[in-house]
């Protein structure tokens, strides 16, 4: 495997190192001893799927709070997914930045999203199928969100929303210098 930091220090993009001959290619996606060395959660306490009908579908943006905030290792396995990742992490020098990565059937990537980042992703294709391992498991209480349409963030998706949970569509919009934690205030949430 293949580790690139991106730009958001803990959060990484990571590619098979393919081995292929007449009969295809075999390459390992996870490997909980090469996570470990590059300093990566490697609990898995659950594995999800998505799948979505149509292009242009948003799913997210999510994270989880203490005493369950979650790590995700994220994987487009039928389709092309972007994916995209908001650091939320108090006093990082790129809170509320985000990232956006482009994973495919065809490029095999994965993307690690460490804890205290917001996750979330738009289908580039029909038919696009997805694959999570998290380090803990849904924790209803714990759960926040993030408007993808959030002007604060400045997420440029690349087609018009086909589909999006109403969950998803009424989570807050951030106004200026709020924090999307568990201190976030009436007063914080634009109108």
């Amino acid at each position: 495997m293949i580790f690139t930091e991106t730009e958001l220090p803990g959060a990484f993009i990571v590619d098979v190192n393919p081995v292929e001959d007449d009969r295809g290619l075999f390459a390992r996606i996870y490997c909980a001893d090469e996570f470990a060395r590059h300093g990566l959660n490697v609990n898995v306490a659950q594995g999800n799927v998505s799948f979505n009908h149509k292009a242009g579908t948003v799913r997210g943006m999510h994270y989880q709070l203490p005493p369950a905030p979650e790590t995700k290792l994220v994987r487009c396995t039928r389709g092309a997914i972007l994916d995209v990742i908001v650091d939320l992490r108090p006093g990082s020098p790129t809170y509320l930045q985000h990232v956006a990565v482009e994973l495919s059937e065809h490029n095999r990537r994965s993307l690690y999203v460490p804890e205290m980042f917001a996750h979330g992703y738009q289908t580039l294709t029909d038919r696009a199928e997805v694959t999570y391992q998290v380090s803990a498991p849904y924790t209803p209480g714990a759960e926040r969100g993030l408007r993808h349409d959030d002007p604060q963030l400045g997420i440029r998706w690349p087609l018009a929303v086909q589909a999006i949970s109403g969950k998803d569509a009424s989570w807050p919009l951030l106004s200026p210098g709020a924090a999307p934690d568990r201190s976030l205030r009436k007063e914080e949430v634009a109108r």
